[in-house]
């Protein structure tokens, strides 16, 4: 019991300092509570498979991310996919690109229930590229 409570707050720390950080929502509307589908309508993950990216990471982002570790998939993004992900999914409004990416749902599919070291909740760390790969 001690050893999951241990995997599961190292899979929430995420640096204040690091990198541009990709969130994805993965679990639809049904059965989510008021309080969090109002953090994830802050965070403008408002469908399922919408990615939003966050430059700054500050304490407050990283408040919202640990209320809705369950719902979502988050990690670093490294420079090439973010690239693609702007080049294929990005869509310009009034002339400015959107703050959000419509995302197709996984290739080869997912385990939406689980947690990351057997599903893709929660903080997925490098590994996020991959699953962003599969869903252009």
């Amino acid at each position: 019991m001690e050893k999951q409570t241990k995997e599961i707050k190292k899979q929430s720390e995420i640096k204040t300092s690091s990198g541009p950080i990709a969130i994805i929502r993965i679990s639809g509307k049904v059965g989510v509570p008021y309080d969090l589908e109002d953090t994830l309508y802050r965070l403008r993950l408002r469908r399922k498979y919408v990615c939003v990216v966050i430059e700054n990471m500050d304490s407050s982002i990283k408040g919202l991310l640990d209320k809705v570790r369950y719902l979502v998939a988050y990690g670093e993004i490294d420079k090439e996919t973010y690239d693609k992900l702007v080049k294929t999914r990005g869509e310009k409004l009034n002339g400015k690109l959107k703050p959000f990416f419509r995302l197709h749902p996984p290739r080869k599919g997912i385990h939406s229930k689980l947690q990351y070291p057997k599903g893709v909740l929660g903080n997925n760390r490098k590994d996020i590229n991959k699953l962003i790969e599969r869903m252009l």
